[in-house]
């Protein structure tokens, strides 16, 4: 038996997923992995996890099995086989970014197999991931949620009980909206400021002080101004989450401004560079269009998180006063 007594399997050991896992197996977990890349499995088995040969084999095994993988379809395929291996009382963590129609069908499945769920994306960055440090919502059964904090705790640093199935993963969708929209805007001011001739290391650090700032501008326009881009997310993804956001606002029957052009243009990114391009290069879009790179000499490579594992702990959720109580 690993920390706590649970024995754990992790599906998806890609650029988030990968790291997750790397937590659970740095704390101790008793972690078992499947990834359909055996050098993802490979990384993982040297820090001392198991490698599994399937998901079935690695579901009938464990007493929580986690997935983290790249779109709703791919969570349907792999949970379909998990299922029909995985023991009554056992819990499924979904940790993907995605549907929550999806997540509750799914979830339906589950409990008439005694399986609880929990959908449990993460929110802040691959560099957090890697350390610890990253965020989680967690949308489910509160018992089921205290079951899984441990876990959770080992993995992220602040953790969200959202509410019931499903909000974790709206919540999420939302946030991916908010920060797909700072990156655009980010790339528009970035370039006007080259061609109004400010420095833009300078630039830099007049959005990070100011009102203008965000955790997009202090993660990925280090990334833009070094020229590596590598951010560990691409374009498909954005496009995913994106069309995610706006099949919510259509079922409220909303009608919004801002996300139907960010699909636009992540469209188009992806018709120019490809969907398995990294997100952050949009920008090439107006540096193509201005025959300017935008660049800063001083920006890292690749972002890596310098804070210490921060001990885990659970967001007290903010509750507004109710209608009646109001004065």
């Amino acid at each position: 038996m690993g920390v706590d007594g649970l024995s754990v399997g992790f599906v998806g050991l890609g650029e988030v997923g990968g790291k997750l896992a790397g937590s659970l197996a740095r704390e101790g977990f008793d972690l078992t992995v499947f990834d359909l890349s055996p050098d993802a499995v490979a990384r993982l088995a040297e820090k001392g996890a198991k490698p599994a040969t399937s998901v079935a084999d690695i579901a009938a095994g464990v007493d929580v099995l986690i997935t983290c993988l790249p779109s709703p379809a791919a969570s349907a395929a792999v949970i379909d086989e998990a299922f029909a291996a995985m023991r009554p009382g056992s819990l499924w963590l979904e940790m993907s970014t995605t549907d929550a129609d999806e997540v509750r069908r799914l979830e339906a499945i589950a409990a008439g197999r005694g399986i609880a769920v929990l959908d449990c994306p993460v929110s802040g960055g691959c560099h957090r991931a890697a350390t610890g440090n990253i965020a989680i919502f967690a949308g489910g059964d509160r018992a089921a949620f205290e079951r899984a904090l441990p876990l959770l705790t080992a993995m992220g640093a602040d953790i969200l009980h959202t509410g019931p199935l499903g909000s974790a993963s709206t919540l999420k969708v939302m946030t991916n909206y908010l920060a797909t929209a700072n990156l655009v805007t980010l790339c528009e001011a970035l370039m006007v400021m080259e061609k109004s001739g400010q420095d833009l290391a300078t630039t830099f650090e007049a959005i990070r002080i100011s009102s203008g700032n965000s955790f997009v501008h202090e993660t990925e326009s280090q990334l833009i101004l070094n020229g590596s881009r590598n951010v560990g997310f691409t374009m498909d993804l954005v496009l995913k989450d994106i069309g995610l956001f706006q099949k919510l606002a259509d079922a409220a029957g909303i009608g919004l401004e801002v996300n139907p052009l960010l699909i636009d243009i992540f469209r188009d990114g992806k018709a120019r560079y490809g969907g398995g391009e990294w997100s952050t290069n949009i920008v090439r879009r107006i540096e193509d269009a201005t025959g300017t790179t935008l660049h800063a000499d001083g920006f890292p490579e690749e972002l890596v998180d310098t804070v210490p594992k921060q001990p885990g702990h659970e967001i007290p959720a903010r509750h507004a006063q109710s209608k009646e109580t109001v004065s």
